[in-house]
């Protein structure tokens, strides 16, 4: 088997520490254009620290001294960053980073670091596209994962996983966007790749790579790959809805590793018996492991993390940031929706920080977090809607979705799509499959008949706003 971007032996592992090093490409062209094109505060606070390292056939390999400044770099100015290094070479179309602090960096070193990490890796990715998988994170670990009345479960579960590989079969991690679930399975990877052959990977992923092996005619590999894990970790697996011939060839992969005893760890943005187009059996036998849920984070975690998040920023820049408790506390207390948005509000408020040389008050902080405190309003999903109108109309769910065409389930059938269409951004196709999988032409027929009722009917007014004040804000005071 080979692996054509490894460094396979001590001449090519020598010659490519030359080019770590000596960053051969004109790098400080590159730097020049983007201190141009993106100012040079930007350039000073972040795009500064990044150093070139090596250069494949269409990527490159970029790094940075410390996490923070990687996903800063990447969810803002990756894009603009991508399109003038494509100015100086058309070919390159994806930038791979990765956290090396330059300033101590010795040659002996980068050789010592290429060895552990691309030959000594027991972390298995798929020929010519290794770099493109979800690799383990190093920084995700079960030591500074947050734990709290929400996510406790889900951690316990997690770390009995690896200390014993079969004791739950499959774990089924779900809960909301956000929520700490790809740290869970990285955490697991971390520590059974110490032992055994793990495979960590996304459900995109999955399906990117069988498509390919389809198309090149390569599927004994493709299933060898995958079948000869001691560990599958699938992140996010609601993605294979739809692909039949996928999910086919998942669920004989799956099987292939439990006859073999082989772990399975799976995550999701919701329960099996909601997963909506996976075929019964996979959903079945998710259910038949342990299947544990990550809830929205208490106050007591949410003010944990931004205590742990704030001093972990503080060492990356000294005394310069020191978020007051009176906004890290308004900070634990208004962004409630996800794990991942509060950490999102803390490097604002750094950001903030470090262009005004100033920390913000809490006006200010609340100009700078404006759009996430507005998130918590407005997190609108078709299930809220349905459980909503069918408690207003005193009906059940299983009458609103079912097929029957009585008037008394019609009408609050029809205000559940109307509202549906306008408080969500679902296409009609999805809204339809929804509602018990009816036509877009039937969703169309429901919003239009809706919309010449209210224009009619004063009382259907009241109602459709009594049933949007209750979705978007919880109160429950005008339920009648």
């Amino acid at each position: 088997m080979e692996f054509p971007h490894r460094f396979m032996n001590n001449n090519f592992i020598n010659k490519n520490v030359d080019s770590l090093v000596s960053q051969t490409l004109d790098w400080s062209s590159i730097q020049t254009k983007m201190k141009d094109k993106l100012g040079l505060e930007i350039y000073e606070s972040w795009l500064k620290k990044i150093n070139f390292l090596e250069e494949f056939n269409n990527y490159i390999i970029l790094s940075v001294p410390t996490r923070f400044i990687r996903d800063w770099i990447t969810s803002r100015y990756l894009d603009q960053i991508l399109q003038i290094i494509k100015n100086y070479k058309k070919d390159i179309i994806r930038i791979e980073f990765k956290i090396l602090d330059q300033k101590f960096i010795k040659k002996e070193e980068v050789i010592e670091n290429i060895n552990n990490l691309e030959i000594k890796e027991n972390v298995s990715f798929i020929k010519d596209s290794y770099l493109q998988y979800n690799r383990i994170d190093s920084n995700k670990r079960f030591d500074n994962f947050l734990i709290g009345s929400s996510n406790k479960l889900a951690y316990e579960a997690s770390l009995k996983v690896s200390e014993n590989i079969s004791h739950y079969n499959p774990l089924y991690i779900y809960g909301g966007v956000g929520m700490g679930k790809t740290h869970l399975l990285n955490s697991i990877g971390l520590e059974l790749k110490k032992n055994s052959k793990v495979m960590f990977i996304s459900a995109e992923r999955f399906m990117y790579q069988f498509v390919k092996s389809i198309k090149s005619n390569d599927m004994v590999k493709f299933k060898e790959y995958f079948r000869n894990s001691d560990t599958l970790l699938i992140d996010d697996i609601q993605f294979m809805n739809g692909k039949e011939a996928m999910q086919e060839e998942f669920f004989h992969t799956f099987n292939a590793l439990l006859d073999k005893g082989s772990q399975i760890i799976v995550s999701a943005d919701r329960a099996p018996n909601k997963l909506s187009r996976i075929q019964e059996r996979i959903k079945s036998r998710f259910s038949g492991g342990l299947v544990v849920d990550i809830q929205k984070p208490d106050y007591e975690l949410r003010k944990k993390i931004v205590e742990y998040k704030t001093n972990e920023l503080n060492k990356f820049y000294s005394d310069e940031i020191k978020i007051s408790k009176e906004i890290q506390n308004y900070i634990s207390t208004e962004i409630t929706a996800s794990i991942r948005e509060l950490v999102g509000a803390i490097n604002r408020i750094i950001s903030f920080s470090r262009i005004y040389n100033k920390i913000p008050n809490l006006s200010e902080t609340k100009v700078v977090l404006k759009d996430l405190l507005n998130l918590t309003e407005n997190k609108v999903t078709i299930d809220l809607i349905q459980t909503i109108v069918c408690k207003f109309f005193k009906i059940s769910k299983n009458e609103m979705l079912s097929s029957r065409r009585s008037r008394y389930l019609v009408r609050p059938r029809q205000t559940a799509i109307y509202l549906t269409k306008n408080l969500t951004s679902k296409s009609l196709p999805e809204i339809g499959r929804e509602f018990s999988n009816r036509d877009h032409t039937t969703i169309i027929h429901s919003v239009k008949t809706i919309e010449k009722l209210k224009e009619k009917d004063p009382e259907m007014v009241e109602n459709i706003n009594k049933l949007k004040n209750q979705i978007l804000y919880n109160n429950k005071g005008n339920e009648i």
